[in-house]
């Protein structure tokens, strides 16, 4: 799926004009960034955890010439899947669908 997919779906399911939830992903996805930027752990129940995995500086080979290299030190995103949505998709169970508004 991609963002405008997402924006979309979340246009549909919540009954909101395109560029308000077009904002609205924007908004959810930069307050993600941020976080991980500043080093915060970001977690979404039911969805999984975002975080930054700190890697340290190694010796590497070029694969094509067979040299040694040094491949400095990194930080690097990285999601872990929660269980419950770990579960959902080793079952294949269809996902929910969206609520209707009351």
């Amino acid at each position: 799926m991609h963002k405008s997919q997402l924006v979309m779906a979340l246009s549909e399911a919540a009954s909101i004009p395109h560029s308000h939830a077009e904002k609205v992903i924007t908004a959810f996805f930069e307050t993600i960034e941020d976080g991980l930027v500043n080093g915060e752990r970001t977690e979404i129940r039911g969805l999984g955890s975002f975080k930054v995995r700190e890697y340290r500086g190694y010796t590497g080979r070029n694969p094509k010439t067979g040299m040694a290299i040094y491949v400095p030190p990194k930080r690097m995103p990285f999601f872990r899947v929660g269980r419950e949505l770990k579960a959902l998709v080793a079952n294949g169970k269809e996902p929910k669908a969206p609520r209707s508004k009351k």
